[in-house]
C-alpha cells in the first residue's frame, strides 16, 4: 500500500510566492510523467520528511493533489547549500506495471582488509542505475568490501543482489578500489652526512684567493 502525501496545486508561480511557501513550512514541487501533465504543487516539509522515512527514498508515494491521487516516486530534490534543507522536489508519476530507469544509492559495507593494512579506499561510483517496475526499486544496493586487498578493485560484477531489476552498467565498471599507502620520503634533519670528496672536485681552485 502506498504512503499518502497531501499536496496542493500552485496557482501563483512568482518568486515571491515561492519564498512565501517556504516561509510557511512548505516545499515547492512539480509533478511530471509520461501520462501526466506537468503540474506545480507544494507539500508540507514535515509531511514529506515523514513520508520519505516511511516509504523510503525510492518508495511509491500516493500524492493526493487536492483530492486527485497520483502514484509518484521522488525523482529529484534540491537542497539549500548552507542549511541543507530541501527547497524543491520533483515527483515522477509512475505506472506500477511499467518499468522505469532510476538511480539507487550504492552503499559499501564492511571494513576493507586493505584499509586495515594502511591502504586508502576510493569509491568513484556512488549510485547505480537500474531498470525495473516502481514496486521493485530497492532502497539501496550494498556491496561488502571486507575482503578487498591493497591494489584490488571491486566492479559491478561483484554485486550480489536479489530483486527483479536490471543494472545498467558494464560489468567491469569500477565501484571501489584500495590504493597503496602513500610513500613519503622521510628526511632526518639531524642525520650526520657521510664524509668524502665532492664528485666534481677536480678542476676546482684549491689555493687561497690572491695567491
Amino acid at each position: 500500500m502506498s504512503t499518502v502525501l497531501q499536496a496542493k496545486e500552485r496557482k501563483e508561480l512568482r518568486r515571491s510566492e515561492l519564498r512565501k511557501i517556504r516561509d510557511n513550512g512548505n516545499i515547492p514541487a512539480v509533478v511530471y510523467g509520461a501520462k501526466v501533465e506537468s503540474k506545480p504543487v507544494f507539500v508540507s516539509s514535515a509531511d514529506l520528511t515523514k513520508t520519505i522515512r516511511m516509504a523510503g527514498r525510492n518508495g511509491i508515494i500516493s500524492l493526493d493533489i487536492d483530492g486527485n491521487k497520483v502514484d509518484v516516486i521522488l525523482s529529484d530534490y534540491q537542497e539549500d547549500c548552507i542549511k541543507r534543507d530541501i527547497i524543491h522536489v520533483d515527483f515522477l508519476a509512475v505506472d506500477k506495471s511499467s518499468k522505469i530507469t532510476v538511480g539507487v544509492r550504492l552503499v559499501l559495507t564492511g571494513e576493507a582488509a586493505g584499509v586495515k593494512d594502511g591502504g586508502v579506499l576510493q569509491q568513484p561510483l556512488h549510485e547505480i542505475s537500474i531498470t525495473t517496475t516502481p514496486d521493485q526499486i530497492p532502497p539501496e544496493i550494498e556491496l561488502d568490501v571486507s575482503n578487498l586487498q591493497v591494489g584490488e578493485t571491486a566492479t559491478i560484477s561483484d554485486i550480489l543482489y536479489q530483486g527483479d531489476f536490471t543494472i545498467n552498467h558494464e560489468e567491469d565498471e569500477v565501484i571501489a578500489s584500495i590504493l597503496p599507502p602513500k610513500q613519503e620520503e622521510e628526511i632526518n634533519a639531524g642525520e650526520q652526512q657521510e664524509g668524502g670528496h665532492p664528485d666534481n672536485e677536480e678542476g676546482r681552485e684549491t689555493e687561497p684567493v690572491g695567491k
